[in-house]
This record gives C-alpha cells, structure tokens and sequence, in this order.
C-alpha cells in the first residue's frame, strides 16, 4: 500500500466530534493530495480510508451553512489531485456512499444529497476546464497549444465517463453497487450541473463539449433499460428535459441529425421508449 496510516494520522480526526479537530485534519489531507507525486501513489484501499474519514467529517458535521460549505470543500479536493488520481479518488467516493446510502437517517440524508451533487458538479467542472475553446481561427503556437489541450480534453472526458458507467450510471444494472436511491438522485441533478457549467451551449463549448454532453446521455439513456421502474422513468424524464440541446433542435425542426445518434446513424428519439 502506497500510504499506510502512520502516513496519514488525519484519517481519524477527520472524523472528530470537535469541529476545530476535523477543519485542521481536512486542511492536512488537502496538503497531504496537493503532493502529485504521493496522490499518484495511493491505492484503492487508501482513497476508500480516505472517504471513509471525510464521510464522518460530513456526519458529524452540523447546522445548514457548515454543512453547505464541509460539501464545497470535500468536492473541492478534485482540484489538487494530477489527472491520473482523479478516476480512482472519484470510485472511491462512490463506492464509499453508495455503501453506507441505505444506513444514513433522514435526519442526516438532505447533506449527503448536497455533497453528492457537489461531487458530480466538481467531476464536471473537471472536464469542463480543460475543453477546448471556440475559436474562429488562430496560428501556429496558439493551434499547438489549443491541440495539447484538445488531447487532455479526451482524455478527462474518457476517464471522467469511464467512472460513472462503473459507479452512478453504470450500465450493469447491478443495483447492489449502485443503490435506487443514488441512481434516482444523480438522475435528478446530472442536468442542473451540466447547465450551471455552461455545457448545454453548444455554441459555447464547441463539438468536443456538445460530444461530451452526447456521451453522457447515452450513460442515462442506458438507464431506461434498467429492472428498476423507477429508474427507468426518471432517466426518460430527464432526457426530454426542454435545455437539453437535442430537444432544442428537435423542438426548432432541425432536420440535419444534430440529435444523439446511435452507431449505425439513426437519430435516437429520446421519448417514447418502452418498458
């Protein structure tokens, strides 16, 4: 294991019943992650301690506006891990709350809703940075540098999809891994986060962000095949939501295919699908 606990005293006192404890522990983590070199290294097991400690931090945590702001934090974390951490400390969070989904109380429930949505706002704002910008043209260094980015745009994208087909949106149907109650609440929001980054214009994130948005879909699509009738009704709700761009160029009579298709060309229909 690439950081055993005496490498990482903090783990306990994330989960602190003293609020001052649990602030100077996450400040550590974050010290601790900020190392490429160490984030890089650590192991499944290790992200699984690490979510462990920060799940209790959450638990413990209480009143509405230190909740609010423990969630920002703990979805903050993404941003100074290298590319190569993100996937693996991403898996690690669902798995640990999609574990303990069914045992946390409703007292309790409203923050852990919070901190998911703000996890899944982070993952996208993750990819969403590195999105090539539309330009109308340029030269020679600014065309390099705009394809480096491109190339690291692909690869967040197909790391960052990777994860939610395995975890949130996994295409599997196993709902051991991924409890209803989970599937139903990514379902709920995947669209509000996707719109507050801007990725619904097209016209501002350009066809690596419009391809982003279209893959992603084809994650919730593949939810409406699932066993579970709730889930299958709530991911076709959300797919004829009216911002989606799809629905837009349906609704404008866009007859040149600017729709999701499926691979043999066909313009999927994102209503009337059956049971």
């Amino acid at each position: 294991m690439a950081a055993n606990d005496s490498n990482m005293p903090f783990i306990r006192n994330l989960a602190s019943s003293d609020r001052k404890t649990r602030t100077s522990a996450l400040e550590s983590l974050r010290t601790f992650l900020s190392a490429s070199a160490t984030a890089s290294r650590l192991t499944h097991l290790d992200n699984l301690k690490l979510w462990k400690g920060l799940y209790y931090s959450l638990w413990m945590c209480d009143r509405p506006i230190p909740q609010q702001n423990l969630c920002a934090e703990l979805a903050g974390l993404i941003d100074v891990l290298p590319d190569d951490a993100v996937t693996p400390w991403l898996a690690a969070f669902w798995e640990t709350v999609g574990r303990e989904w069914t045992s946390i109380d409703v007292y309790r429930l409203e923050k852990f809703l919070l901190l998911v949505r703000r996890v899944l706002g982070a993952s996208l704002s993750w990819v969403c940075s590195v999105l090539p910008k539309v330009t109308e043209g340029g030269s020679g260094e600014k065309e390099t540098k705009e394809t480096k980015k491109s190339r690291r745009s692909r690869g967040r994208i197909d790391a960052l999809l990777e994860n939610l087909a395995s975890w949130p949106l996994e295409t599997e149907d196993n709902l051991s891994r991924v409890p209803v109650g989970l599937r139903l609440h990514v379902l709920d929001i995947w669209v509000d986060e996707a719109e507050k980054l801007g990725l619904l214009d097209s016209e501002k994130t350009g066809e690596a962000g419009r391809q982003f948005l279209d893959r992603l879909g084809l994650l919730v699509e593949a939810q409406t095949r699932s066993t579970c009738k709730p889930v299958r009704v709530r991911a076709k709700e959300t797919l004829v939501d009216d911002r989606l761009p799809w629905n837009a160029d349906e609704a404008a009579g866009d007859k040149e295919g600017k729709s999701i298709r499926n691979d043999s060309g066909d313009k999927d229909s994102w209503d009337g699908f059956d049971d």
